[in-house]
C-alpha cells in the first residue's frame, strides 16, 4: 500500500492538474464533469498522503521533529480536503460559473474561513512534505535534489496554476525512490 501511495498520489495530482486545465479551455472553471472529477482526483491524492506521511516519519526515525511534521501534515491535509469538498459541493449546487462565485464569496466571508481553509492551514500540508523530505536528505536517505523537487511541486503552481501537472511530475520523480524503499520494506516484512 505504501509503495502504491507514493506513486498514485502524484498521479492523482497530475490528473487534477490536467482536468483543471481542460476545464478552463472555455475560459471558466466549473461547474461540470472536469471540475468534479479533478477535485475528486485531488481528494484521492490527499487520502494517500496519510500513509505517505506515516512512512516518511518512519523513514526519518520517528523522532519529535518527524512526528511534528506528520501532525502538521495531517492538519494541512484536513484543511485542503475541506477546501476541495467545499469546491465540489459549490460545483453541484451552482447552475453556472457566476453562481459558483457568489457561493464562494459567501463562504469565504465567514470569519476565519479564509485563513483556516484557503490560505493558512493548507500551507501546512506542503510545509510538512518539505520538512520530512529535508530530514531524510539530511540523514542521506534521499538524494540532495529530492527536497528541491518537492518544493517545485508546490512552488510552480503558485507562479501559474496551469503548472500543477509539471509540479506533479516533480513530485512523482521525487517520490519514486521512496516508493521503491517502501516496497522493499514491505517485501522484507512479508518474508520475515
Amino acid at each position: 500500500m505504501k509503495k502504491f501511495a507514493f506513486i498514485a498520489a502524484p498521479l492523482f495530482v497530475l490528473a487534477y492538474g490536467i482536468l483543471r486545465f481542460l476545464d478552463g479551455l472555455d475560459g471558466e472553471r466549473g461547474p461540470g464533469f472536469a471540475w468534479t472529477a479533478g477535485h475528486l482526483a485531488f481528494l484521492a491524492a490527499l487520502a494517500l498522503f496519510v500513509p505517505i506521511f506515516l512512512e516518511l516519519r518512519r523513514m526519518a526515525g520517528k523522532g519529535a521533529l518527524a512526528t511534528t511534521g506528520v501532525v502538521l501534515g495531517f492538519v494541512g491535509v484536513t484543511a485542503v480536503a475541506i477546501q476541495f469538498v467545499i469546491d465540489i459541493v459549490v460545483g453541484f449546487i451552482s447552475a453556472d460559473h457566476a453562481a459558483m462565485g457568489e457561493h464562494f464569496d459567501r463562504i469565504q466571508s465567514i470569519p476565519g474561513i479564509e485563513i483556516a481553509i484557503y490560505t493558512g492551514l493548507p500551507f501546512l500540508f506542503y510545509l510538512a512534505q518539505v520538512s520530512l523530505i529535508v530530514q531524510l536528505a539530511a540523514q542521506r536517505k534521499v538524494r540532495a535534489w529530492t527536497p528541491v523537487l518537492v518544493v517545485l511541486d508546490f512552488a510552480l503552481p503558485t507562479i501559474e496554476r496551469d503548472f500543477i501537472p509539471l509540479g506533479a511530475i516533480c513530485l512523482l520523480i521525487s517520490f519514486y525512490p521512496l516508493a521503491r524503499k517502501a516496497g522493499r520494506r514491505s517485501a522484507h516484512a512479508l518474508a520475515a
